[in-house]
């Protein structure tokens, strides 16, 4: 059984783990892996799905619907026989057959979350409620893909996971955060209720290829705006930070801890942290050297510092990233140059 760390110390389950399928316990037959990815259409989940699909044992159900995912991050795995992709909403009941469920659905831009706020809140509680449900049903282990965000604008820098957090419960941007925080609590409740399997990750800033260019963050926008030779706008005062961790990384710290004997929470990000400023001189030095970089005003509630302590997913998980900020940037520098259409100058 799974033991607790963070913020669920020295509690235990009040029930043993739902049993799965039958066909695990099969003498003469062992079946793959059935894997489901919530939200494996999107920018991380592509890539997870990526990583699960090169073991052979695996078989790989994506759901999404396409908010903002797109068929063309899975298209080399159309037609594959242990691929199968659902256009479908977790805010929807999902009866599928699976051992293990990677729950990563919900917008994880400003741009898109608060698009349509109670749309966020409906896919954090009700798509989180529906996958336990699920996990319930046929016996599954489970991770829930939380956020840096349930740390609010923090007063401990950096943030470890016994961090309880500084959240604006009624901002425009309360509808993630708030809304992780409680998906967060649905699933220990589950855990301790139900004996459900749980991990749960909080993901720190991601960057890569196959991030939508307009996303709204702050990687990809100074990217994007150095390829179409705009000015960086660096939000005011600039000096707030970030730690951006490589989507490879992520992948595989992600993977670490649904295999492991933890149940987190677990921060899983890049512990080196970055002004906007400095992250601005850094894109341009590599992209574009002659763009400016413009300040503008900030946004509510933009936390002013943002930086992991990832001791427990080096100790726990044997966990830390490799892909350094100035070796990563250029690779997604490659990937927004063939989706713009822009060639390289010399």
């Amino acid at each position: 059984m799974a033991s607790n760390s963070a913020n669920g110390d020295h509690q235990t389950t009040t029930k043993p783990p739902p049993a799965p399928s039958p066909l695990r316990f099969s003498k003469f037959f062992q079946p793959n892996m059935r894997i489901l990815v919530t939200g494996g259409a999107g920018f991380i989940g592509s890539h997870l799905v990526d990583k699960l699909m090169e073991n052979e044992k695996n078989e790989v159900i994506v759901v999404d619907n396409f908010f903002t995912g797109s068929k063309d991050n899975l298209k080399k795995w159309i037609g594959h026989p242990r691929f199968e992709l659902r256009r479908h909403d977790v805010t929807e009941p999902l009866l599928v057959e699976v051992d293990k469920i990677y729950h990563l659905a919900c917008p994880a831009s400003p741009i898109f979350y608060k698009y349509n706020a109670v749309k966020t809140i409906k896919t954090n509680v009700i798509g989180t409620l529906n996958m336990l449900g699920l996990a319930k049903r046929v016996g599954a282990r489970i991770l829930l893909t939380s956020t840096s965000e349930v740390y609010g604008d923090p007063l401990v820098h950096p943030q470890p996971e016994s961090y309880w957090g500084n959240v604006n419960p009624i901002g425009v941007r309360s509808c993630y955060d708030e809304g992780k925080r409680v998906a967060e609590t649905l699933m220990f409740d589950y855990h301790r209720q139900h004996g459900i399997e749980i991990r749960i990750a909080r993901i720190f800033n991601t960057y890569g290829p196959r991030m939508n260019i307009d996303d709204g963050r702050v990687v990809s926008n100074f990217i994007a705006q150095s390829l179409r030779d705009e000015p960086l706008t660096v939000q005011a005062p600039g000096t707030q930070t970030r730690s951006f961790c490589y989507v490879s990384d992520m992948v595989d710290g992600l993977i670490r801890l649904m295999e492991g004997d933890n149940t987190g929470p677990i921060n899983i990000g890049n512990p080196g942290e970055f002004t906007m400023i400095e992250l601005a001189e850094l894109v341009k030095e590599l992209i574009s050297p002659k763009v400016e970089i413009k300040m503008v005003e900030n946004t509510p509630d933009d936390p002013r510092q943002r930086k992991p302590d990832i001791t427990k997913a080096k100790e726990l998980l044997g966990w830390e990233p490799k892909v350094k900020l100035r070796d990563g940037l250029p690779l997604m520098e490659e990937d927004f140059r063939l989706r713009l259409g822009v060639s390289k100058k010399i």
